[in-house]
């Protein structure tokens, strides 16, 4: 198989209930559609929840994965990840939350180049602690994406970690303002976000894309953007995914030759 050559992408946040995971796996659903293979990768280590939300009894799990390559058994890729569908594969959290100490940056770097010889895009969820595991994931990231909400505490720390960045001169991220996940919260507009993150928003999910049953297709291991109902009436919200999905892995060099 030749090498794909493929892109580590990271979704990540400064606080936990932001809408992540949801996000995540609805851009592995934009993949699909645009006929990339994705490998999902859940680094939510002790409270990963890809693969319940997308219904797959995996029998491998990214504990397994390292523990082989620490002991020198490792033998393909393949073996390690759950087929989703025919574009779209998991690598789950430890099944055994007391595994997740055990998986340390160390294994990451080489995970992500076996990873980008096989897929398009490696889509990387995370938690939200700023610990040796995010800050493994994002060193080793094509482009890292931010989701914020309306709420004061994620806003205040996502202001930090905007400084840290700009002190480190890394400019490889893109913010996403979650409306659809509190619909109730509207304490701020978009200029005053701006204004206390001091960083632009690039892009908003509006409160429409909010899905009262939501929990029927988590159960169904439903994407929701590859359903056709979602699709019929939330067709500007998909769009907006869309657009997201396509900046994560848009090629720099053309970004800077347009800009």
């Amino acid at each position: 198989m030749a090498s794909k050559n493929g892109k580590v992408v990271c979704v990540s946040s400064v606080k936990g209930g932001v809408g992540k995971t949801i996000l995540s796996i609805n851009l592995a659903g934009i993949y699909h559609l645009l006929g990339k293979r994705v490998l999902l990768i859940d680094l939510d280590l002790y409270s990963g929840g890809i693969a319940t939300c997308l219904d797959i009894k995996n029998k491998k799990d990214i504990f397994m994965l390292a523990d082989s390559i620490n002991n020198n058994r490792f033998t393909t890729l393949a073996d390690y990840v759950t087929k989703y569908n025919e574009n779209i594969d998991v690598l789950a959290s430890p099944k055994d939350p007391r595994m997740a100490n055990k998986v340390t940056g160390k294994y990451l770097p080489l995970i992500f180049e076996m990873a980008k010889r096989e897929y398009d895009v490696v889509l990387v969820d995370t938690s939200h602690i700023l610990d040796e595991i995010n800050l493994t994931i994002m060193d080793n990231s094509y482009m890292i994406l931010f989701v914020i909400t309306n709420d004061l505490v994620d806003l205040k720390n996502m202001k930090s970690l905007i400084s840290i960045f700009k002190d480190a001169n890394k400019t490889n991220y893109i913010t996403v303002l979650n409306n659809s996940r509190d619909t109730g919260r509207d304490y701020l507009s978009n200029f005053d976000i701006r204004n206390i993150i001091k960083c632009n928003i690039d892009y908003v999910i509006q409160k429409s894309f909010y899905i009262k049953n939501i929990d029927k297709y988590i159960l169904n291991g439903e994407i929701l953007v590859l359903n056709k109902g979602i699709n019929r009436f939330h067709s500007g919200d998909i769009n907006i995914i869309k657009k997201i999905a396509n900046h994560l892995i848009k090629d720099k060099k053309e970004e800077n030759h347009n800009a």
